[in-house]
Formats: structure tokens, sequence, C-alpha cells
């Protein structure tokens, strides 16, 4: 298989883990009210802990030696401001698919830099294309909450935009393999933008969604959404 052909691949196998999500959500009938609420916690606290470890792993580490430091602290925070200003932009709006554009705005950027990485021969890019299926997995399930229940799509309509949405990530992956990968210090600053981006995210939506009174067990799966990363980290280094 060509590499262009393998970024496609990693790409689409990542993007289909958000229709694979909404339809997980659709399918979910639990028949005990407690532990479907636990367990639906736990997916968005599991959905941050991926996103924490694709940070702290794969984005930040592989981004720094190409730049400065002045470069690399404000790439980082511009990507934590944008994605504010689009969770504004959207309250303001009144729109109820904040999940939705979150997903968007991390995978996009994500999928730019894998293939860019993938054309250097970093072995990061494959972490990072299952990092980006483990978060995308939760957030293609919240997000189909968010939207059952604030719009009038159906169930069917809703899991055919996720998997159109997933196509998304094949374009982004091949113009980063065929164009930014002779930049690879633009790579290194959509890396950052993105993480940026990402750690804002975790911390304004899925951690504050993830915590229940007087439930202990759905944070631990932050811990095993980290866990999971750690160990493809350690596998591929």
């Amino acid at each position: 298989m060509d590499a262009w052909q393998t970024v496609i691949v990693l790409t689409l196998m990542a993007g289909m883990a958000m229709p694979l999500g909404a339809w997980l959500a659709r399918v979910e009938c639990i028949p005990i009210d407690w532990l479907e609420n636990e367990l639906r916690h736990g997916i968005i606290a599991f959905g941050g802990g991926a996103l924490l470890s694709a940070v702290a792993l794969v984005l930040v580490p592989d981004s720094l030696p190409a730049l400065d430091i002045a470069t690399a602290t404000a790439c980082f925070v511009a990507g934590g401001m944008a994605f504010m200003a689009l969770d504004i932009a959207l309250n303001r709006s009144g729109t109820s698919a904040s999940q939705l554009a979150a997903m968007l705005a991390d995978f996009v950027p994500e999928a730019l830099a894998l293939g860019a990485a993938f054309a250097h021969g970093s072995s990061g890019s494959l972490l990072l294309a299952g990092l980006m299926a483990l978060q995308n997995l939760p957030e293609g399930f919240n997000a189909y909450h968010e939207l059952r229940r604030s719009t009038p799509y159906t169930s069917r309509r809703l899991i055919g935009l996720f998997f159109a949405m997933a196509w998304l990530g094949p374009l982004a992956g091949l113009g980063g393999f065929l164009w930014l990968a002779p930049y690879p210090t633009a790579v290194a600053m959509i890396m950052l933008f993105a993480a940026g981006g990402i750690l804002y995210s975790v911390f304004q939506d899925l951690a504050p969604q993830a915590r229940l009174e007087r439930h202990w067990g759905p944070p631990l799966g932050a811990v095993l959404g980290f866990a999971l990363g750690l160990v493809g980290h350690m596998l591929l280094d």
C-alpha cells in the first residue's frame, strides 16, 4: 500500500469512529437508570482522557523540536483562544451543537498533522490515528445525544451526517501529506494549535460533564483513556 493510501485508510478509520459512536448511542439500552447514567458519564471521561493523552504524548512532544519558545507558546495559547471564541459564538447563536463543533474543530487539524507526520515517517502518526479514533468514538456518542435532544433530525439522518463528516479526515490527511510535509514548522504550529484547543475543550466541555454527584466511578474513565494512549505510545516508541 502506498503512503498516501495509508494516510487515507488511517484518517478514515479514525473518522468512522464518529458514526460508530453515534450508532452506539442510538442502540444503547440499559434497563437500570443509574447504570446507564454512570456509563454515559464514564464515556465522556474516557474521551477526555484520550484527548489528554493525544496532547501529552503526541501533539506537544512531536511539535516542540521544530519551534522556538515564543512561537510554540503563541500557537498553543492561540488554539485555546480560538476554541473559546467558537464556544462563545455557538452560545450566543443559541445553537446546541457545541459537542459537534468541538469534535470537528479538533479532528480536522489532527488529520492534517497526521498526514504531514506520516510523510516524515514519524511513528507518532500511527499513535495519533489510534488516539483520534479513541476520542472520536465518545465524542460521536455525546454529540448524537446532544443533537437528538435538541433537533428534529431522525436517528438515521444524524448517523448519516456523522458518516459524511468522517470523510473530512481523509481530505485533511491528504492535504497534510501532499502540501504540508515540506514545511515541518507549519505542521508543528498546527499540532500545537490543535493541542491548545483540545485542552480547552477537555476542561470546558468534557470534564464538567463527567462528574456525577455521589458517584466516583466515571472519572476513572479519564484514567483508563489516558492509560490506553500511554500503552500505545510505549508500544510504538
